[in-house]
């Protein structure tokens, strides 16, 4: 099976200049963990995620302003391409699913932007995957319906 079967088209995305607020608010409101960071041509740049988030937070210029200063302020006053990790990790919509699982555990992340001529075409995450394997498993019980997972 190929990555383009499986992977959401719908991406949400953020751009570099916008705010670590607006990601945050973002990924509350859509309920995700991880945005593609996209340049204004709309080129992959990077990704941040719920993790990202947390660390900028609770970094050491950071941290000992939460309770003095509002998160929002704090959130507000970064750009996304401050904290975002790069080089980001892509595949293509033909890699193969094995493939893809593979490199997401080789490298401890939860998802994979899917990139074609450097833009984004959709998202691979491991919700996807571990739903993938539960319909494919046939001890699984017909009432599992969905994995919930957390989410900022």
């Amino acid at each position: 099976m190929r990555v383009s079967e499986l992977m959401s088209k719908h991406v949400w995305t953020i751009g570099m200049a916008d705010s670590c607020h607006e990601a945050a608010a973002r990924m509350c409101r859509e309920k995700i963990r991880h945005l593609p960071v996209v340049a204004d041509d709309g080129t992959l740049q990077g990704i941040v995620t719920d993790r990202d988030l947390r660390h900028h937070l609770f970094g050491p210029g950071i941290f000992g302003h939460i309770g003095n200063v509002s998160v929002h302020t704090l959130l507000k006053a970064h750009s996304v391409k401050e904290i975002m990790s790069f080089p980001v990790v892509s595949v293509e919509p033909a890699a193969s699913l094995e493939d893809a699982a593979r490199l997401m555990r080789e490298r401890k992340i939860g998802a994979l932007p899917v990139v074609e001529a450097g833009h984004v075409m959709g998202i691979l995450t491991e919700t996807d995957l571990l739903r993938h394997i539960c319909r494919a498993d046939e001890l699984c019980s017909p009432e599992v319906e969905c994995i919930v997972v957390s989410y900022p």
